[in-house]
């Protein structure tokens, strides 16, 4: 008994001991490669600013915010801020608006991204890959709002360029923006054409790394295109893609894996369409700009905070299950 206590102390000793070691390690590394660690600076202030010290306005949530009393003096009022939401039938359409969205366009996007960029790397040639990538990332450079006058360019209802193909068979004209149901379409096709292009070049970036001795054994062996990509690329391409994607599902509440302007813009704001295009962040952005109830607005924030974090959370547990080494935390 004495001896596994006294094992157990010394064990205790020798992890704090351990941890004290490996801060002056660390330290001396830091010391050692200073200009490294104040290039973190700039990243480290901006998500200090942007993304950490914004967290203490939640507590407007529970507010009845005056501007004149300002946060810390107006009156607190608890949940009332949230009922306004969750009595509406917009909490459950735009949960599920919301949900629905980044789940499709989540797997559809790595899926497609990981086959584009396994083609990308058969091309057999520099030049032909370097072309192909220009013009798979080009529309990544693009704005929503350009996105907005393109699609409106193909989907007009008079004059527009998929109603004149379809007249040209003899089919009816389809009024595209009083049809919500084609916009559980068009809302990710939207997406996946801007994104998928610099998805990819990530892909073909974490390929370029595996090693060529794995294709040439895998040459000698006989092996097919689709049997080196299946056996080799894939695996070896699934750590990066674990890492994709749980940091996509730190976005997933947000419209668009936390690019809301395609929801934003695309339907033109119309009211029809809301039953298939209204996310959370439309409805806050729509809420804060016609109700002007910045507690309100807060409320609905935080409920899409909090659930994307438990969503986040969920998945890391379900990767670590499968892949300890893949896991965020």
């Amino acid at each position: 008994m004495n001896n596994n206590v006294s094992g157990i102390a010394a064990a205790q000793k020798g992890v704090k001991k351990s941890g004290f070691l490996g801060r002056v390690i660390f330290l001396q590394e830091m010391v050692k490669r200073w200009p490294f660690y104040l290039m973190l600076l700039p990243g480290l202030l901006y998500i200090l600013i942007f993304n950490y010290f914004p967290m203490f306005g939640a507590v407007i949530a529970f507010k009845d915010y005056n501007p004149v009393k300002g946060v810390w003096g107006s009156e607190w009022i608890g949940f009332k801020n949230f009922e306004f939401f969750f009595k509406s039938d917009a909490a459950w359409r735009v949960t599920f608006n919301t949900i629905f969205y980044n789940l499709v366009i989540l797997v559809l996007m790595t899926v497609l991204s990981v086959l584009f960029a396994i083609l990308l790397q058969e091309t057999g040639s520099k030049v032909r890959t370097g072309i192909y990538k220009s013009v798979m990332l080009l529309p990544f450079f693009l704005s929503w709002v350009v996105g907005e006058y393109l699609v409106y360019a193909l989907l007009n209802p008079d004059q527009g360029l998929v109603n004149g193909i379809r007249a040209s068979f003899g089919l009816d004209a389809i009024n595209w923006y009083s049809e919500p149901v084609y916009w559980r379409f068009i809302m990710p096709l939207a997406y996946l054409l801007k994104q998928i292009g610099y998805t990819s070049v990530i892909y073909v970036a974490a390929i370029t790394g595996i090693s060529s001795d794995y294709y040439e054994a895998a040459e000698i062996d006989g092996a097919s295109k689709w049997q080196k990509a299946k056996h080799i690329t894939i695996p070896l391409l699934m750590p990066v893609v674990f890492i994709m994607l749980l940091l996509s599902l730190g976005k997933i509440f947000n419209g668009g894996l936390g690019d809301w302007g395609a929801f934003y813009n695309l339907p033109r704001e119309s009211g029809i369409l809301f039953s298939t295009t209204d996310v959370i962040d439309t409805y806050v952005f729509r809420s804060l700009r016609t109700v002007n109830d910045i507690g309100m607005s807060s409320a609905v924030g935080l409920y899409q905070a909090v659930v994307g974090l438990i969503l986040v959370l969920i998945s890391n547990y379900l990767v670590k299950k499968y892949d300890s080494d893949s896991s965020l935390f």
